[in-house]
């Protein structure tokens, strides 16, 4: 048995290693990619909750409402098949004949970072709640504008009360890559199942596909847990 399974899992033209690992990096990939986007959108929508502008509020809350209440896949589906047929549909009315294809990363990045960014700022707005607004008022009287008040009073507080929730979203979006491979992107659960589905070994290899996801879920945790004992160890130096 140990013959057959290792040449399975080895690297070469005989072994499926290459195409696994492949799908390791790209998931990798994908999920940094998608983490700016979504921190970005996130903080920007946890901004607009918190506006004194009732626009922005309800725009903010609508933004979180529909990309929480929506499902994962769903939302995949509706950026790449959706975009695709209206952007078509668009240039058809424009007269101009052409099918408009979506990049399945970038399909995959732009709905797994929407949907990020929904639940990231939530964790903001509670970071938001946990500082004084006498620093705001204090760093005003004292002459300081709001954008430096933000880069230098507020941030660092926020991100260090956030940090353990991002954190928790971090791993939840390492997950949910997985979600990609039903628009054909190469990750390491659709390689796994053309490689069960090639040589029948449909236990061996998604097995293989839960360790990969469990070291890196793993690694991750490690960084995550020695990045807020760097934030909290300068806390207390403070």
């Amino acid at each position: 048995m140990e013959n057959g399974i290792l040449p399975l899992l080895g690297f070469g033209a005989e072994g499926w290693g290459d195409q696994l690992l492949w799908g390791a990096v790209l998931t990798v990939c994908l999920a940094l990619s998608t983490l700016p986007l979504g921190l970005t959108l996130g903080f920007l929508v946890s901004l607009g909750r918190r506006s004194e502008e009732r626009s922005l509020r309800f725009s903010a809350t609508l933004f979180t409402t529909i990309f929480r209440g929506l499902p994962e896949l769903l939302t995949l589906f509706l950026i790449y098949y959706g975009v695709q047929i209206g952007l078509s549909a668009a240039l058809k009315l424009m007269g101009i004949p052409a099918v408009v294809e979506i990049n399945a990363f970038v399909a995959g990045m732009v709905a797994l970072g929407l949907v990020f960014a929904a639940y990231a700022s939530e964790v903001f707005v509670s970071a938001f709640s946990g500082i004084a607004g006498g620093q705001s008022e204090a760093a005003r009287s004292l002459g300081i504008g709001r954008l430096t008040t933000m880069r230098r009073v507020i941030m660092p507080q926020l991100f260090r009360l956030a940090l353990p929730g991002l954190g928790n979203l971090w791993l939840i979006l390492l997950k949910d890559t997985a979600l990609v491979s039903v628009i054909g992107l190469s990750d390491i659960l659709r390689q796994s199942s053309i490689a069960a589905r090639v040589t029948q070994e449909a236990l061996l290899f998604y097995s293989v596909a839960c360790f990969i996801y469990l070291m890196l879920s793993l690694v991750f945790t490690l960084l995550i847990g020695r990045l807020e004992k760097r934030f909290d160890r300068g806390l207390v130096r403070s």
